[in-house]
């Protein structure tokens, strides 16, 4: 990929639809993982592969393309949810649903949904597209520990969406199960 990247910088346009092909999934998923409307996934994506060609020849490091790519997405993504605040900062979009969904993808987004929106991205860029921790640190601009500790509250934050603590019955109050809720 850093050949491709290499020709993109100088300026082939042919290496650049191909840098876009092989990334377009993880730019998808990584949009849907911060926005709820596809119609805003596709901007976000769109604008992301416009201003990428526009600013490639700034890239220093070919190694760090899919880095420096997600970044701009990242903030395409947040420049929609600022302009969405503006516009509507009481209500909130309705998630479109889209019937091709596979099983595992329907419950990853209906996790999503179970946390913060500070969380959502992180989540997605972790388990979905398999950065490390310190990428994310950097794509997101946050120290290391901003990320693990939001990593341990995105979790918490789920287990207690998906598992509801209560006594049993006939049990002491230090006895606890936990039931689907």
């Amino acid at each position: 990929m850093e050949e491709l990247v290499k020709k993109a910088i100088q300026g082939d346009a042919d290496a650049f639809l191909e840098l876009m092909e092989e990334n377009s999934l993880s730019m998808y998923k990584v949009a849907r993982g911060i926005l709820r409307s596809d119609a805003d996934v596709a901007d976000a994506v769109q604008d992301t592969i416009l201003h990428s060609f526009e600013k490639i020849h700034t890239l220093q490091k070919p190694e760090f393309f899919k880095t420096w790519l997600m970044r701009i997405l990242i903030n395409e993504c947040n420049q929609i949810l600022r302009h969405y605040k503006k516009v509507n900062p009481i209500g909130e979009l309705p998630e479109t649903p889209r019937p091709d969904q596979s099983l595992a993808e329907f419950e990853f987004k209906e996790m999503l949904g179970q946390v913060d929106e500070k969380y959502r991205v992180i989540l997605t860029l972790y388990y979905e597209q398999g950065f490390k921790i310190a990428e994310i640190a950097e794509l997101l601009e946050l120290n290391e520990n901003t990320v693990k500790t939001r990593l341990v509250r995105a979790r918490e934050q789920i287990r207690l969406a998906y598992f509801q603590e209560t006594p049993r019955e006939g049990g002491t109050s230090d006895e606890r199960k936990y039931t689907a809720g």
